[in-house]
């Protein structure tokens, strides 16, 4: 190796932690230069995985090497030459090689150097591979925390409470698939990328509600989700800095996880926000978050889903308690969202910030549109809201029935508790 080596003989669980943390912040790095060099996504993936299976081999023997990023890419290197060998293949394959360097130097002579459509970074092109329409939306997201993110079958599984089988087996379909459609190594053309931006923004926004909410199991909350998706929105908005629907989402992401560290208390049951300990609110976030949004409208022509959204966050976030939120506006940002991006959760959404803003009545009238019932039929935070609403005006009998409902609705097992307390009328 070329690697100089800086310590010895580490101990195996040692190295088991260096390896998962190498490959954690470096995975998707490591993944998109083999990528680029090999031509085929999957294969990219698989040798990785054996570069690391080397790893866990070699560096408690040889120590761990001064940089470890590095030798797991080299070492991958090796193993596509070796298997090229065996494949009597090798002089093809490097004949193609010298054939695309040759091409892409060509292209590079001629190419425009402030060209704004051409993107040169190996992760951003990984990223649209892994977020690729072609993939199912749960592919989509096992192969962005995988490859992307570096997060474990494991740790993806229990994220989202399947069975590591099925995890591995969405991320195995996923490299057949991008395999079987050719999906090529690159940025889309430019007047692609709007759609497949909107694309990978949409799983990142998936991936972070998954983790502000979880959808079912035991815990209400899943924070190291919602961490891995703000990481990855960061990347994103170095890698296109003037796209302004990326730092609106950015900006929406910190903005909520500010108040993380209030959203549960010491055991892990909900606290609402109207009951939440505002001087536990990451005040770092929220600077954060208002710095992105501040990003976003400079650079856009007005605000999208994500910068309304990240607006009414803004609004929450610089309350100095929960009555002194300004509820007017955060109706009026409500009512603009619902033209830009109208569906019935934002209309829901509306309801409950215009109760707080002109009282439960006029709220309970929007929910009581039959049609917003009928759309959300299932969805548990449609009782849950309207029993909030029936208990204000004092209406506690059919409150509580609501509460039930949306208790036998809930997934998420903290969640649920809440709302059976509620039922019972101890909430």
């Amino acid at each position: 190796m070329t690697t100089r080596k800086t310590v010895r003989s580490a101990p195996v669980e040692v190295t088991e932690r260096t390896v998962a943390a190498v490959w954690r912040m470096e995975s998707a790095r490591i993944v998109a230069t083999l990528t680029r060099t090999v031509g085929d996504f999957g294969l990219a993936e698989d040798l990785a995985q054996d570069a690391l299976v080397d790893a866990l081999k070699q560096w408690p023997i040889d120590g761990v090497p001064r940089n470890p990023a590095a030798w797991l890419t080299t070492t991958a290197k090796r193993r596509a030459i070796d298997g090229w060998r065996r494949r009597e293949r090798f002089d093809e394959r490097l004949a193609v090689l010298a054939h695309d360097l040759e091409r892409e130097q060509a292209e590079a002579l001629d190419a425009d150097p402030w060209d704004p459509d051409v993107i040169d970074d190996d992760v951003l092109r990984l990223i649209f591979v892994s977020c690729h329409p072609v993939l199912s939306r749960e592919a989509r997201v096992a192969l962005t925390l995988r490859v992307v993110a570096g997060l474990t079958t494991e740790q993806i599984a229990r994220a989202f409470l399947v069975p590591v089988a099925t995890v591995q087996q969405r991320i195995v379909r996923a490299k057949k698939t991008l395999s079987a459609a050719k999906v090529p190594f690159e940025v889309p053309p430019s007047q692609e990328q709007p759609e497949r931006l909107g694309a990978v923004l949409g799983v990142l926004y998936l991936i972070f509600n998954e983790g502000h909410t979880s959808s079912n199991g035991p815990d209400w909350m899943r924070p190291e989700l919602g961490t891995e998706a703000i990481r990855l929105s960061r990347s994103l908005a170095s890698l296109v800095p003037k796209e302004p629907d990326v730092h609106s989402l950015l900006a929406l992401m910190e903005l909520t996880a500010a108040r993380f560290p209030a959203r549960t208390d010491a055991n892990g049951d909900p606290v609402l926000l109207a009951d939440q300990d505002r001087r536990r609110w990451d005040r770092g976030r929220i600077a954060r978050g208002r710095a992105a949004l501040a990003m976003a409208d400079a650079l856009g022509s007005g605000r999208t889903a994500y910068g309304l959204q990240a607006a009414i966050a803004e609004c929450h976030a610089v309350a100095e308690t929960f009555d002194d939120t300004d509820w007017d506006r955060i109706v009026v940002l409500y009512e603009a969202l619902g033209r830009v991006a109208p569906s019935p959760v934002v209309e829901l959404n509306r309801a409950a910030a215009v109760a707080m803003a002109t009282g439960p009545a006029t709220a309970l009238r929007i929910l009581d549109q039959p049609s917003l019932g009928e759309a959300l039929r299932g969805y548990h935070l449609f009782p849950a809201t309207r029993g909030e609403l029936l208990l204000r005006l004092g209406r506690e009998e059919e409150a509580r029935s609501e509460f039930a409902t949306a208790a036998n609705l809930a997934g998420n097992d903290r969640e649920r508790a809440l709302l059976q307390a509620k039922a019972a009328g101890r909430g």
